[in-house]
């Protein structure tokens, strides 16, 4: 995994960097310059973007990653106009569903004229924020099949974000009109699409020039699995339609709440972000030379590693939610999200850990049977959403997308290893099971025994999680030294324990 490793451990730094600047600013920026309401305004406005967007690339992305080892040129690096069809077929895309929008747009709004008549009054703004959102996310995947996230990964997670804290800032004392920030926050996105493009073009590697013989040869295939992903791209919206469930039946305030509690929650799959956009050219790949035992190998070892990463971070968010809450300016608004962040955390967990087999399924001859399970999984989504979201308000969303991603994934995982023989679970992911547990069970006692007796003051409930983080954190090193969960967790604790000692 050494490309693997370089490429995810740089993308986890712009990731985490970009986790810092988004922690300081939703948790000491945002909730102090916005209120819940506004938070949920931007929050609903991203999500139809995302939803938008994803629709409109026609499946581009994925295709991007399967068909790109048929038109790289080993010898000349060249690509053959790939990169020109992945702008081209969006394009077309984004005119369709523009069209769709505007042909539809009472009957869409109406839902939320009552609940949320904030986002109807910016509805004109979801189209241009639709197509930078579409751009960047095209963008993104031309540089990860060249093996080179970092960069994106920066825009995405650093750029866009530092920009939005300036504009919190300038709304939050005044200097700008709620209009002008809106506006501003929109733009980022503009930005980001922007700094991408001039990084591919630094890179060397923007043609439009499309090699016919090429596409002669594979067009038809790649247009097949093009149009077949658009169906596809719905497993990856179910958060999206969440929030949109949440802004037409409870409001904009509480969707403000939902948002908070989403952001930690989202925390826990910083890392998959980046292993994912390196990991899955690998595995189409191999999947192309039909070198199956290659991916088994690279899948258990992705599943594996996001599963223990994903699990470590969702505990030392679990015994640390109290005190977050306690110092975030009007925490005791938001408190009432963290029962979304630990339902959430674990729908996190599986999604992490699972949805290598779906890149499986996607880049082997039986894509097609994609469709069925994305057809269930949005099912699933709508139902659980319109089932739970009366009864458990925001705790029901929550549980509407662990419940979808249980039965989404379970039949999913059988019928690929079925069809495939390719099983991404590995043996040692019971020793994360184990390190998890005993860690947890430290946590546990650590708050029950100690905590009471500390002041309540908000010095010392902070410090009591600084502390009590640190003593976990090293004995969940010792233990993973001791446990030996795979040869590259072991490789990296031996280089860095000596640095540590030192």
């Amino acid at each position: 995994m050494g490309v693997i490793a370089k490429q995810s451990i740089k993308g986890a730094l712009a990731n985490y960097l970009g986790v810092a600047i988004g922690f300081a600013t939703t948790f000491f920026v945002l909730t102090d310059c916005l209120t819940a309401e506004e938070i949920g305004l931007t929050r609903v406005m991203v999500d139809f973007a995302t939803l938008f967007s994803s629709l409109a690339q026609l499946g581009t992305s994925a295709s991007v990653v399967r068909f790109f080892p048929y038109f790289r040129d080993d010898e000349t690096h060249r690509h053959h106009g790939l990169f020109g069809l992945s702008l081209l077929i969006p394009l077309v895309g984004f005119t369709l569903f523009t069209g769709v929008f505007f042909l539809f747009r009472t009957t869409l709004l109406s839902a939320y004229i009552e609940k949320s008549p904030l986002l109807v009054d910016y509805a004109y703004l979801l189209i241009p924020l639709t197509f930078f959102t579409l751009y960047t996310s095209v963008l993104e995947t031309n540089a990860s099949v060249l093996l080179r996230i970092a960069v994106p990964k920066a825009v995405r997670e650093v750029g866009i974000r530092l920009f939005n804290l300036i504009s919190y800032l300038l709304y939050g004392h005044g200097i700008i009109d709620f209009h002008t920030f809106v506006l501003l926050f929109c733009l980022s996105y503009a930005l980001a699409m922007l700094l991408d493009l001039v990084y591919l073009i630094a890179l060397g590697h923007v043609s439009l020039r499309i090699d016919f013989r090429i596409l002669h040869e594979h067009g038809r295939d790649l247009l097949r699995y093009t149009l077949f992903m658009t169906a596809t791209v719905l497993a990856s919206i179910v958060p999206l339609i969440n929030t949109l469930f949440l802004g037409s039946k409870e409001g904009l305030a509480l969707t403000g709440v939902y948002t908070i509690a989403i952001y930690i929650a989202n925390i826990v799959e910083v890392p998959y972000r980046s292993l994912g956009s390196v990991s899955n050219p690998l595995v189409s790949a191999a999947v192309r030379d039909d070198d199956w035992r290659r991916v088994s190998e690279l899948s258990r070892q992705v599943s594996l590693h996001q599963f223990l990463v994903a699990s470590v971070i969702f505990l030392f968010i679990a015994i640390n939610l109290q005190p977050l809450f306690r110092v975030i300016p009007h925490g005791a608004e938001y408190v009432g999200g963290i029962g979304v962040v630990l339902i959430m955390g674990v729908a996190k967990i599986v999604n992490c850990s699972c949805s290598v087999g779906v890149s499986v399924l996607n880049y082997s001859r039986r894509y097609a049977m994609s469709l069925p399970f994305i057809a269930l999984l949005t099912v699933l989504a709508i139902v659980f959403n319109r089932l739970l979201i009366p009864l458990w308000g925001i705790y029901g969303s929550a549980a509407a997308t662990l419940l979808s991603y249980l039965f989404y994934y379970l039949p999913l995982l059988l019928y690929v290893r079925k069809t495939t023989g390719v099983s991404i679970f590995d043996r040692s992911m019971w020793k994360v099971v184990v390190l998890v547990a005993m860690l947890g069970l430290l946590g546990i006692g650590w708050h029950a025994v100690l905590t009471p007796l500390l002041p309540s003051t908000t010095l010392w409930v902070v410090a009591n999680g600084i502390v009590s983080s640190l003593l976990i954190a090293a004995v969940g090193v010792l233990l993973l030294r001791h446990l030996s969960v795979s040869p590259q967790v072991d490789s990296l604790l031996s280089r860095f324990l000596p640095l540590l000692k030192k």
